[in-house]
């Protein structure tokens, strides 16, 4: 493996891990974490998504029974943060301003399995965030 290779987001390694039902995360769940990374997406062949990631995924919550459920996962911060998500079907997802004020928010069809989840900034600074996680 290249070396630009392994500094990209990497779905096989973990990051804290939660166990939730759909049912569960009716009510937002909230997670602090430091927002940024290394990473550069656009050098890891994400070309049209500007960002700075982990290579390690900051949360990997295992769901279950989320059949009916769509899962929104945002993030309130003070810099300019974005989101990276890959789904049980090895489906990736990016955000940067959906939720206004510089910060991401994606909502996808709910379905069973790992939603590895890394919250990145877009100019590469580090800040504290928190990330929310609710089923609807």
């Amino acid at each position: 493996m290249s070396t630009a290779a392994s500094a990209c987001p990497d779905y096989n390694q973990y990051g804290a891990e939660y166990r939730y039902s759909g049912s569960d995360l009716y009510s937002a769940r909230q997670f602090s974490v430091v927002a940024g990374g290394d990473n550069n997406l656009q050098s890891c062949g994400f070309k049209n998504n500007s960002g700075y990631v982990m290579t390690a995924p900051d949360f990997s919550f295992d769901l279950y029974k989320m059949g009916g459920f769509d899962v929104e996962i945002s993030v309130l911060s003070n810099c300019d943060s974005m989101l990276l998500v890959n789904d049980a079907n090895a489906n990736w997802y990016y955000d940067d301003d959906s939720n206004g004020q510089a910060d991401p928010k994606i909502r996808i069809s709910g379905s069973d399995g790992y939603l590895d989840v890394w919250v990145g900034t877009y100019n590469g600074e580090y800040c504290d965030a928190t990330l929310y996680l609710e089923t609807f």
